[in-house]
């Protein structure tokens, strides 16, 4: 008809993450066991779960103080040890996993009797100090497949990052958004609640090779080593005129899912835990980024402590290399 605009039919060849993680781990044949399946599944649920606290929390008084702190030395909220209780119980209820840290738990927990193949590190719920002002937050998590012969203890943490069988993050915001690896590319899932299923609406994310966007907290710029410093005023003040724009949420969540989309980087200058470090370095390098300390390649940083830190710049490949030449040039004493 004239004057008439046609639309498309909506897709209805749905894909599901469960249909997702299933593809997947068929592709990988014989050695694909099922149980990482299952353990991914076990996420899955504590997401939706979680999802529905953080909703209800904005209205109710969930997000009042527990009365004590993390292994960070942060104010621990009624929803972050809500959180934490969801995601252990899930975890070892599935029967797939033999460890976990937690960011709310100062020791690893260790589940005793079980013939679990894997060792999970995850912050139940990052940022969970914005959730009054409305700003998205969300969970972390990273899984390890444990060694052959190993009786899954504290040690199965205590290894690089390059070591991990997947990685991923829920951000609950507008949406709810679960992006995933295991190995195989990044993808992105969103809640369609009337289903209640996550649905695949960000297939094979690819970072830009350069953005227009940096993701640093400045208000800390008095603690920041001199390169810090300098990479930030160049591309506030570049010589071509054509300055980065800055959005910093303080929800590593919300920051990191930004810079995948649309490029740039994200940085937490010698401040942040590794064990949120690593996810999102996996993430980001099976997206085509990179992930730094400044000096070294995030993923082969070997944790001495179940909560240790390390400095973290992870984006666009062109935009974090020319970070890197800042450290490069850089001979001053350095703390990690």
């Amino acid at each position: 008809m004239s004057g008439v605009t046609e639309l498309e039919p909506p897709a209805t060849d749905l894909i599901t993450l469960t249909r997702h993680i299933l593809s997947q781990q068929y592709a990988l044949g014989p050695q694909a066991t099922g149980d990482l399946t299952m353990l991914l599944i076990a996420i899955q649920v504590t997401s939706k779960y979680i999802a529905s606290n953080v909703r209800k929390a904005r209205l109710i008084n969930l997000v009042g103080l527990a009365g004590d702190t993390n292994v960070q030395g942060e104010d621990q909220k009624k929803l972050d040890v809500l959180s934490n209780d969801i995601m252990v119980n899930a975890l070892r209820a599935s029967g797939k996993c033999k460890v976990m840290v937690s960011e709310e738990v100062e020791d690893a927990i260790v589940v005793k009797g079980g013939s679990g193949k894997y060792c999970v590190v995850f912050d139940p719920l990052d940022g969970s100090s914005n959730i009054d002002a409305g700003v998205n937050v969300g969970t972390i998590f990273g899984v390890y497949k444990v060694k052959d012969g190993s009786s899954g203890g504290i040690e199965e943490v205590l290894r690089p990052g390059k070591d991990m069988v997947a990685a991923g993050y829920t951000m609950y915001g507008s949406s709810c958004n679960l992006v995933l690896s295991t190995g195989q590319g990044v993808h992105g899932f969103t809640l369609d609640e009337s289903l209640g299923e996550f649905i695949l609406t960000h297939p094979d994310i690819q970072i830009p090779s350069r953005g227009k966007i940096y993701s640093f907290n400045e208000g800390n710029s008095l603690h920041f080593y001199p390169p810090t410093v300098k990479y930030p005023e160049s591309i506030k003040y570049p010589s071509n005129g054509k300055p980065y724009s800055a959005r910093y949420i303080g929800s590593m969540v919300a920051d990191v899912h930004r810079t995948l989309l649309y490029g740039g980087i994200f940085g937490y200058p010698d401040d942040k835990k590794s064990k949120d470090a690593f996810p999102m370095s996996f993430l980001t390098e099976q997206a085509g980024g990179v992930a730094t300390t400044g000096t070294q390649r995030i993923l082969d940083v070997v944790p001495k402590s179940i909560h240790g830190r390390c400095p973290v710049f992870l984006g666009s490949k062109e935009d974090v290399e020319d970070l890197k030449k800042f450290y490069a040039e850089y001979d001053g004493e350095k703390r990690w």
